[in-house]
């Protein structure tokens, strides 16, 4: 792999930013292109940045490199920006709404993008036990601390799903993981081969309009369609057991509307 120049990257990164900010969007997306060119990997995610301003097509994930990145750059400040500054409580809302529908306890449970363990902490006496995955290295290192999770691994969520061969699950969670995924066959799909029939699959959204399946938010997140959601659960064996309307998290002040989905695995693909 050719080594990257790292101030002139540094350099394109901060015009194209400072262009975006002042408004000037088609040289803030020539700028990013120059960062892309330099830095194929993209991990400053100038390609989720070209696509929040509506220019070119919606990548259909974030690259990996940038999301090891982000997360690895604030695990140290993650909990505190999430949870006291973000008012994340989207761990909360999964135990509240799985106790009220009466679902676990349950044996095996997978914690999809396991961050720093929030969701394993919250749902530890629900499960016998629970395998935490995060992409960032830093991240799993928080959660290892906290001994929440019977095994960790730093791994691609996409990327384990189609590996695993260990014992299926009978609970599968992705409580932040769908802001950074586009297309959600592979995910899907892959979440469907590693549950138990019957098994339970829950995971929150960032809501959007129903004009596109999804598509690259103003703060370089994935939104979706819920018709897109429902669509891709039907198709890999999956029932929709409740959607409730969630406040994801704060964002510049607002309200981030999302749902929070909860589906059992019906059908063997």
């Amino acid at each position: 792999m050719a080594k990257i120049d790292e101030e002139k990257l540094s350099e394109a990164y901060n015009r194209a930013l400072a262009l975006e900010k002042a408004g000037k969007i088609d040289e803030a997306v020539k700028a990013y292109e120059e960062v892309l060119a330099i830095d194929p990997e993209d991990h400053g995610g100038a390609a989720v940045r070209i696509a929040s301003m509506g220019r070119g097509e919606t990548p259909p994930r974030a690259s990996d490199a940038y999301v090891e990145t982000l997360f690895d750059q604030h695990a140290e400040d993650f909990e505190d920006i999430l949870v006291e500054q973000l008012g994340y409580a989207v761990p909360a809302i999964v135990r509240q709404r799985l106790q009220e529908l009466g679902l676990g306890p349950f044996k095996r449970m997978l914690d999809l993008g396991c961050g720093t363990g929030l969701t394993g902490g919250t749902l530890r006496d629900m499960a016998e036990d629970i395998t935490g995955i995060d992409l960032s290295e830093n991240m799993v290192e928080i959660a290892h601390e906290k001994d929440v999770y019977d095994t960790l691994y730093v791994a691609e969520v996409e990327d384990f799903l189609e590996d695993n061969d260990e014992e299926l699950f009978d609970l599968i969670t992705a409580t932040d993981v769908l802001p950074y995924l586009g297309a959600l066959e592979p995910l899907f799909f892959g979440v469907s081969e590693n549950l138990a029939l019957g098994g339970i699959f829950v995971f929150s959204s960032e809501t959007m309009g129903e004009d596109v399946p999804y598509k690259v938010g103003p703060h370089q997140r994935f939104v979706h369609a819920q018709s897109y959601v429902r669509e891709r659960l039907a198709a890999t064996g999956f029932v929709v057991l409740e959607i409730s309307d969630i406040n994801v998290r704060m964002q510049d002040g607002e309200p981030s509307p999302g749902h929070l989905v909860i589906a059992q695995l019906k059908t063997l693909n």
